[in-house]
């Protein structure tokens, strides 16, 4: 029997949740729907999605290839429905498109893809930078929108911000690490582990403003601009981060376990939006990709 819709939708929000009775709440359903749509997508794919423990459920390494595929047709499906929804058919046009380097790969990409596929006839530009510099192109009038991380925005009197997302700092740790065992982890307990350090967007000055308020210099083990890095350098044991859980993915391009735990106190948060210069008349193209960008994070949010 082949899958459907509806099965999908329910193993993204399990996966997404961790729990059963978090998708079923996220979803307004009853826990055995979940449950019984879950098997039956096990049963005809011929592989175990999720691993159950005492924390909920968490993907298993076919569930984490599985989810791709999973979220990849729902998009395809929303945007069919969409492109039959509107009123005026193909919009021409371009969109003049600014993004930091952490919001590239997990949160642009995807919308992208969705914007292409709805809007073709749309020439779409696109530049990767730190945000200061795009702060500076959209003021000027060189880009007509940017996905960028905006917990720290500069000039807030020029520009208007929309908050698409925000993701909390949680700990990665290698599969069997002490720490995992703790049923509290506090930033005291992390302080005096070996770090792994992230130099994009301001994820690198945020923790160390937060280990700098204990009284102490962090043991930065290593320093690099790859999140693949730091996931393959964590799971081998080579240290531990502090990282937003935007980034967050459960295994290596080894395949080697990472886990992640909450860490009590005030950590920081990174807030994902859309940017766009204010007073200033958007056009066509950039009110429908803001529209898009709002619609997506708001479908990986249920």
């Amino acid at each position: 029997m082949a899958f459907t819709l509806r099965q999908l939708q329910y193993f993204v929000a399990v996966a997404e949740q961790g729990s059963v009775s978090g998708a079923a709440h996220k979803l307004s359903i009853s826990q055995p729907a979940v449950t019984e749509a879950v098997k039956e997508l096990e049963s005809d794919l011929g592989v175990s999605l999720f691993e159950r423990h005492a924390r909920g459920l968490s993907t298993t390494y076919k569930g984490h290839q599985f989810l791709r595929h999973a979220k990849a047709i729902l998009a395809q499906v929303s945007d069919a429905r969409r492109s039959f929804a509107s009123e005026t058919g193909e919009v021409p046009g371009t969109l003049q498109l600014g993004v930091t380097s952490l919001v590239a790969g997990y949160v642009l990409s995807d919308i992208l893809a969705r914007y292409r596929r709805a809007y073709p006839s749309v020439a779409v530009t696109a530049i990767e930078d730190n945000g200061d510099y795009l702060e500076h192109l959209l003021i000027g009038g060189e880009l007509d929108v940017a996905v960028m991380v905006i917990s720290n925005l500069r000039d807030r009197l020029a520009l208007q911000a929309d908050i698409l997302e925000v993701s909390p700092y949680r700990l990665w740790l290698p599969s069997g690490h002490r720490l995992s065992a703790q049923q509290s982890i506090s930033i005291d307990d992390v302080s005096g582990e070996p770090l792994i350090m992230l130099t994009v967007d301001e994820i690198e000055e945020a923790t160390v403003k937060l280990l700098g308020a204990l009284g102490r210099k962090p043991h930065v083990a290593f320093r690099t601009r790859s999140v693949e890095a730091v996931r393959s350098l964590v799971a081998t044991g080579a240290g531990v981060a502090l990282l937003p859980d935007l980034v967050y993915r459960p295994w290596s391009l080894e395949g080697d376990r990472i886990e992640y735990r909450d860490v009590s106190g005030a950590l920081p948060v990174v807030q994902v939006g859309i940017v766009w210069r204010k007073g200033s008349g958007l056009g066509r193209a950039a009110r429908d990709f803001i529209g898009m960008a709002q619609s997506s994070l708001s479908a990986r949010q249920k």
